[in-house]
């Protein structure tokens, strides 16, 4: 790493290069590593008979090493090995090898954070692992605002790969929605054929994530812009594939593959929801895959095309299998490197005799885990938890019968160490409340759907229709055993969201008497483990609904997509 005084004279000077080419879009012409002229691509596209290749991955928060991974199998929960970056990189080699000129390595988001190395460097130490991979072309995640405006432009700008989003804005008084931060779209040459790209984020991030991460950025639906950038590569720039690269979750990614504006998309690769999509989706206009999380899973996309026109899209999720495929010794070098000064995170901190999932929409035991400890330490009325998505499971080790968790595993389960904050809030607010937060995640218009789960808490217990309309989902509230009472006053307990207004707590408005605890969450869990290990959190009914399972794995509805 350059030294801070050369880092900031860097950006300052790369931030002044890229206001003026942000508006541009990216084009690659490349074959046989010789150039081509336009007259040579119109030329070629008319009478090529060739493919594409394209490996993506997405959602890799930042996981250095294999780890446990969970699937569902016969109606059960199964873990086995998977992922690791230095094997993803055998693997990704493995495919890039049968056909380097023609092959496309493209992720999808939340590369930089998630892992204790990244946070603890604010995504620096994984600027050098991503260039070694060797990625063509990156989007970014709703995570990748985490460390703020002017990191995210430092990490990104810093990966070798392009980098394109049509829908995320700098945010100007004079000007709103006006310059984009990155290029709308990346336009390949390769193998005779021209592919574009149009990259779209999610146009929530303001509110799903903390508001202090994206201050600076504004941000519109993909809709806005869909259809005039299709109609410029179709019509100006001749691309025989339009596909839309986005971070948006699964169920608006089928919901934008459902708009008119799609029109002339041949595919979307998604992500952000870490769904694993192992055959296409057909929606109206396009059809969408998305390709898992944590470095698990390698998408490996076929394009075949006849005469300068897609004629064939194949598709396959691959496992990233460590035994089949070993680690890569130079990236595996690397990765030793980055951790090594953070060897203290391998330090056992508790341990539990059953797995910690976060896969559940509803409820999970690993928010158990963090909605107990709070609940242990302050022992208010209620204990909320964000729903977060990210995470890959621990399970317990056959032999012994226990998993141990590390603070890495805690850096995992919680990549931003909260303050907690207590306040105090009516049962009529409660109840409102949970009525958004099922908004939020089960939706009908998937426009309006956050990409985390179901709200987490310990001390309640709440019954709902998913498939009911917004504002009438709630069938009833317990708390403490007892119904919720409307007029009563609760406490409650949860993580500080930098940004949000004072008496704002897990996106409750107007709680009475807010305020900040000096306590943050990892210090709280810490000593809830330090106290009570072994610990066995499983799923209690906590969130329960009348028209799914307590094991509901996808908020997708209306497909044949199962999360397996």
């Amino acid at each position: 790493m350059t030294d801070k005084s050369n880092r900031r004279s860097f950006l300052k000077k790369s931030l002044l290069a890229g206001t003026s080419a942000a508006m541009l879009p990216l084009v690659s012409v490349a074959t046989n590593n010789e150039e081509k002229t336009q007259a040579d691509v119109t030329a070629t596209n008319n009478n090529n008979d060739g493919n594409v290749t394209i490996l993506v991955t997405a959602d890799i928060h930042a996981q250095l090493h294999t780890h446990d991974e969970f699937f569902w199998e016969n109606g059960k929960a199964v873990y086995k090995k998977r992922g690791g970056l230095a094997h993803l990189k055998t693997m990704i080699e493995h495919f890039r090898n049968q056909d380097p000129q023609n092959t496309i390595l493209y992720d999808g988001g939340d590369f930089f954070h998630g892992h204790a190395v990244a946070s603890l460097t604010e995504g620096e130490a994984l600027i050098p692992i991503f260039n070694k991979m060797g990625y063509d072309l990156i989007l970014p995640g709703n995570w990748e605002v985490v460390y703020k405006k002017k990191k995210m432009l430092y990490d990104m700008g810093h990966s070798n790969a392009a980098k394109i989003c049509a829908n995320m804005f700098h945010q100007s008084e004079s000007m709103p929605g006006c310059e984009l931060v990155y290029p709308p779209y990346w336009i390949k040459y390769i193998n005779g054929v021209k592919i574009g790209f149009i990259g779209y984020t999610d146009h929530l991030i303001p509110k799903r994530q903390s508001p202090a991460y994206s201050d600076g950025l504004t941000f519109e639906h993909a809709d806005k812009s869909v259809k005039k950038y299709v109609e410029m590569l179709r019509e100006n720039e001749g691309c025989a594939a339009v596909i839309l690269a986005t971070h948006m979750g699964l169920a608006q990614q089928i919901g934008l593959a459902n708009n008119p504006v799609c029109e002339g998309v041949d595919l979307i690769i998604g992500a952000d929801t870490h769904e694993r999509v192992r055959e296409p989706i057909q929606a109206k206009y396009s059809k969408v895959v998305e390709c898992g999380a944590f470095g698990s899973f390698l998408g490996k996309l076929d394009l075949q095309f006849e005469n300068g026109k897609l004629k064939d899209i194949k598709y396959q999720l691959l496992d990233v299998d460590p035994i089949q495929y070993p680690a890569d010794a130079e990236l595996q070098k690397m990765i030793n490197q980055a951790a090594e000064p953070f060897r203290d995170l391998k330090k056992v901190i508790g341990i539990s005799t059953t797995p910690l999932v976060r896969y559940f929409v509803m409820e999970t035991p690993m928010d158990n885990l963090i909605t107990d400890a709070i609940m242990w330490k302050f022992k208010p009325d209620i204990a909320l938890s964000n729903g977060f998505r990210f995470c890959q499971p621990l399970n317990v080790d056959a032999k012994t019968g226990q998993a141990e968790i590390t603070k890495e595993f805690l850096w995992n389960m919680l990549p931003v160490n909260s303050e907690t904050k207590t306040g105090w809030v009516s049962g009529s607010q409660i109840w409102n409340w949970l009525e958004q937060e099922l908004q939020n995640a089960f939706a009908k218009d998937p426009a309006k759907r956050f990409g985390g789960w179901f709200v987490r808490f310990n001390g309640m217990e709440v019954n709902f229709t998913v498939g009911n309309e917004f504002g009438s989902r709630v069938n009833r509230v317990k708390i403490g055993g007892q119904d919720l009472d409307m007029k009563r006053d609760y406490s409650i307990v949860a993580c500080e969201r930098e940004g949000d207004p004072d008496d704002t707590i897990c996106r409750m408005e107007k709680v009475r008497q807010p305020n900040r605890t000096g306590f943050f969450m990892h210090d709280v869990i810490e000593q809830y483990l330090k106290e009570n290990s072994p610990i066995a959190p499983k799923m209690e009914g906590r969130a329960t609904a009348t028209d799914q399972p307590a094991t509901l794995l996808t908020q997708l509805q209306g497909t044949t997509y199962e999360f397996r």
